[in-house]
């Protein structure tokens, strides 16, 4: 089993700097990530830090809060990502290159935060590192960091449907593009709980669709039952339409420190299982393999 979503450190919300603090990436910090994974039967990791986090990425992606509408919410995006941006693109990677050289069983990945105005040159800016792995996410709209808390109060003043038609419209954007291996919690659009009256089975269509366009794999997260959503990314009605449609799928915790590291990825496979799924893509050098699921026990996924 392999865990094909973390991080080194949870994100920074103004308290104080974990530690160690994530200007740092020492080894025995990334090989507590390695023991917690093995104890829980998950054999490989693919960290994939995102891209916004760094501050290499800081003139690439520009003020992303001034996309918003609302000034409140630009406020708190701006002071949010701002506290949160405090790691280094090249020591990151050189932190896992060195950790996979050290003979752990980890991988380069990066979490690519999608926006349509600059994905291209967010391409560029990482072009030259040996990544295993490009995943694709959705965390805002439109400046709209919509799965923070403090956005409470746009959800209330927004259409919930028109939420998630948009939200879907952009995972379906950069599904479609290609340019990323895997679109990671392929709706999160869900975190903080706001569902709508009927599921959006016409909106899962439609990122299937694209998804099937680009050639890009799906996540099944487990990070969701960590959230107020309580539920796996993707809901079961998705993961069913896109193992149907033939997409190809990876496992992630999305694990945000050791401890969440392989976290709940029996019950990920259980749901790839019950979809119809029987393999897992694995991605090294940006390289697509299918790997049969590690069968637990008699009748696993029959």
């Amino acid at each position: 089993m392999s865990d094909s979503h973390l991080h080194l450190y949870p994100h920074r919300r103004g308290d104080p700097l974990p530690a160690p603090p994530p200007d740092a990436y020492p080894l025995d910090h990334i090989e507590r990530f390695v023991e917690q994974a093995a104890a829980v039967g998950v054999t490989e990791l693919t960290f994939t830090e995102h891209l916004y986090r760094c501050v290499e990425s800081a003139g690439v992606l520009g003020p992303i809060w001034e996309r918003a509408a609302d000034p409140t919410t630009m406020a708190n995006t701006r002071a949010d990502l701002l506290a949160d941006r405090t790691m280094s693109l090249e020591r990151y990677v050189e932190a896992i290159l060195g950790a996979k050289a050290a003979g752990l069983p980890v991988l380069l990945g990066l979490e690519v935060d999608f926006f349509p105005d600059t994905i291209d040159a967010a391409l560029d800016l990482i072009a030259p590192y040996p990544f295993d792995l490009l995943a694709g996410s959705i965390h805002w709209i439109d400046g709209w960091w919509f799965d923070r808390i403090h956005s409470i109060h746009e959800w209330m003043a927004r259409p919930h449907r028109q939420v998630y038609e948009r939200f879907f419209q952009l995972q379906s954007e950069l599904a479609a593009s290609g340019k990323v291996d895997v679109i990671t919690h392929p709706d999160r659009v869900k975190y903080l709980g706001h569902r709508l009256s009927e599921e959006p089975v016409d909106l899962y269509r439609q990122l299937v669709d694209a998804a099937v366009q680009g050639g890009t794999a799906m996540e099944v997260n487990t990070g969701g039952l960590r959230h107020p959503a309580h539920e796996i990314y993707p809901a079961p009605t998705l993961l069913r339409m896109a193992g149907r449609a033939g997409l190809d799928i990876t496992f992630a915790s999305d694990g945000h420190s050791p401890r969440q590291a392989g976290w709940g990825l029996d019950l990920a496979r259980a749901e790839a299982c019950a979809a119809g799924f029987t393999h897992r893509a694995r991605f090294v050098a940006r390289k697509r393999t299918l790997v049969p699921f590690d069968a637990p026990g008699p009748g696993f996924c029959d």
